[in-house]
């Protein structure tokens, strides 16, 4: 039979069905492929909240959406051109996602009727059967048989364990379609299932199944290439944003000399900094599991008080646990990492859905007057370039940082660049070894030009100091009510915090004109749809710029005049309006928030609209 290819310059693909389906784990070996190949791209794992949902429901569905590209990407798309659907549900839950006369493969297995029940199809409608998907190009396969038909002689195996490879049918199936060797996804399973002979070989010989399935049947007529992207020459790897993390803060304390201790306790979407970590002993890193939220920070403020790299991870949840901690390392002015991995809230709310919700929590959440610094990541790999950066802050600043990534930042992936270890700012950490010539007695409050005090290790002969969340007195360190102390104190802690506004680079335009019609202003993950829309519209010529911020307390200090330059400021936030409020406080502008809070990343489509619904 004629095969035809196809160049084409950009795909989005979409896994989906259920949670124990392994689409994330086939939406990761192709990322991994696609990287290894040199081609851009971005993605977006979609978990369901229950760890075990309702199998063939739909809040059990899981999807994986993957965008690449011969040229940059900076979202993983807004519709998908393919969608994989295993069953009804992942059918049902997508099909809104899907580009009129996109591709929709179908497991014929997963449209029977019990699946189309559970997906809640009214009685007699079969959506791969009643003509509703003639606006696709449908097809339809029997993954489920095919892949017990490739595996009948593999006795040992039941039709449970025959039927959990039927990911790999799907991927041999894609990598097919798309022209990819199956080498690297073998040698993931080689290292994975190595001592597991039979588990090995049966998915190996399911995704040469798939693969050989699509050479030879006539469903397939099309095979598709995409070019590799025009990249900075360099090493790149694919990479998440809870790795970047792990990298960077590795990085730090090799940069800075100081040994990580991580206090922490698990939650979804922060776990996996905690599971990166503990892989990297040889790196001098500390991983500690705690009881609890609070245990964490506290075990975390001991490291630091110790000399030691604190720090913690968490999410919403346990960042309304860890306030009162936080109060207490500011209070000691102490360096610490507190890493927030935002997700949908309030209370256990979106556990696996992302949010940009926290940014208020982190500006005023603790009790009394707590300044800290706030930076926030806003792709996968910017996480290593932030993590680095909170640790230079804390540990040069002697202050707490709040570090904010999200679920979308933190699950997703794209190409990172290897940064050379030169080309890192030097981390420089300075101990007070002792009493110096003339000094008579130690004095923990006593500040430098940037009102910093010194950090004296316990146990270094003479700087015995008191320490403890009671209010301090200047200079000498001792328990004080005085009222005119505690205002000195306050006032001075929040100076602290504003100075290093002098200490971080000036506010830059991503793109556009430096004065105009209408400035974008966003922060955290909201960057690659942002980049993607204003790119888009400054092609049709509409006078739009786009800046984002890293540094949000305290912001860069020339933001407040970059602002006055445009008519109009556009604020777009996974949230009900929170940095906006924050602009608006500050600079008294009359900022415009573009919101949504669907636990869903916001599109390139829907920010176009609304930068010139903004100008009309």
């Amino acid at each position: 039979m004629e095969r035809k290819e196809t160049l084409l310059q950009d795909v989005v693909i979409k896994f989906a069905g259920d949670s124990g389906d392994g689409m994330q784990l086939t939406g990761q070996q192709f990322t991994n492929n696609t990287a290894l190949l040199g081609i851009d791209l971005a993605t977006f794992p979609d978990f369901p909240a229950e760890i075990r949902a309702p199998i063939g429901t739909l809040p059990g569905v899981s999807g994986f959406q993957l965008r690449f590209s011969s040229d940059r990407v900076f979202t993983p798309g807004d519709l998908c051109d393919v969608l994989v659907a295993m069953n009804a549900a992942a059918l049902k839950v997508n099909l809104k996602s899907i580009k009129p006369g996109g591709k929709i493969i179908a497991n014929i297995d997963g449209f029977d009727a019990k699946n189309l029940r559970l997906a809640n199809y009214p009685d007699g409608v079969h959506p791969l059967e009643d003509g509703s998907l003639d606006g696709y190009e449908l097809t339809k396969v029997d993954v489920t048989k095919l892949t017990r038909e490739a595996l009948k002689e593999f006795t040992e195996l039941g039709t449970k364990e025959r039927d959990r490879a039927k990911n790999m049918f799907v991927l041999g199936l894609l990598y097919w379609m798309y022209n990819r060797s199956l080498d690297n996804t073998i040698d993931f399973l080689k290292e994975k299932f190595g001592k597991k002979d039979v588990i090995l070989q049966s998915n190996i010989k399911v995704l040469q199944a798939g693969y050989h399935y699509g050479d030879t049947t006539e469903s397939f007529t099309t095979r598709y290439k995409v070019e590799k992207a025009k990249m900075s020459p360099g090493v790149y790897r694919s990479i998440m944003g809870n790795q970047a993390l792990s990298m960077g803060l590795i990085a730090a304390s090799d940069k800075s000399g100081l040994p990580i201790f991580l206090g922490t306790y698990p939650i979804t979407p922060a776990s996996d900094i905690l599971h990166e970590l503990s892989k990297h002993k040889a790196f001098g890193v500390r991983t500690f599991q705690a009881e609890d939220e609070i245990a964490g920070i506290t075990s975390a403020i001991g490291a630091s008080y110790g000399g030691s790299l604190g720090i913690t991870t968490t999410s919403g949840p346990g960042m309304a646990l860890k306030t009162e901690a936080m109060g207490l390392a500011v209070m000691l002015e102490i360096p610490l990492v507190i890493i927030n991995i935002q997700r949908g809230g309030p209370s256990t709310g979106l556990p696996t859905k992302t949010e940009q919700s926290d940014l208020l929590q982190a500006y005023y959440g603790r009790n009394g007057e707590c300044p800290m610094p706030v930076i926030a990541s806003s792709t996968p790999s910017d996480c290593f370039d932030v993590a680095y950066e909170a640790v230079r802050i804390a540990v040069q600043h002697m202050t707490p940082v709040i570090l904010l990534s999200d679920g979308y930042i933190a699950n997703g992936a794209e190409p990172w660049k290897f940064p050379s270890a030169a080309d890192l700012q030097p981390i420089t950490v300075a101990f007070k070894k002792g009493l110096a010539e003339g000094e008579e007695k130690f004095m923990p409050y006593k500040r430098d030009e940037k009102l910093v005090r010194p950090w004296a290790v316990p146990g270094t002969p003479g700087l015995e100091h008191r320490i403890g969340g009671l209010e301090k007195q200047d200079v000498t360190g001792n328990v004080n009510y005085e009222p005119e102390n505690h205002q000195h104190m306050v006032k001075t802690r929040q100076a602290k915090v504003d100075k290093i506004a002098d200490y971080i680079p000036l506010q830059t335009l991503d793109s556009g004109p430096e004065k105009g019609k209408v400035l974008v202003l966003g922060w955290g993950s909201t960057y690659g749809a942002i980049k993607s829309a204003v790119q888009e519209l400054q092609a049709e010529g509409v006078a739009v710029s786009h800046a984002h911020i890293r540094y949000l307390r305290p912001f860069p200090k020339n933001l407040g005049d970059m602002i006055r330059n445009f008519e109009h400021v556009l604020v777009p936030e996974i949230n009900n309006g929170q940095l906006i409020k924050i602009i608006r406080d500050q600079f008294l502008v009359d900022a415009k928030a573009y919101n949504k809070i669907m636990g869903i990343p916001i599109t390139k489509g829907e920010l176009v609209t609304a930068v010139k619904d903004l100008i009309k």
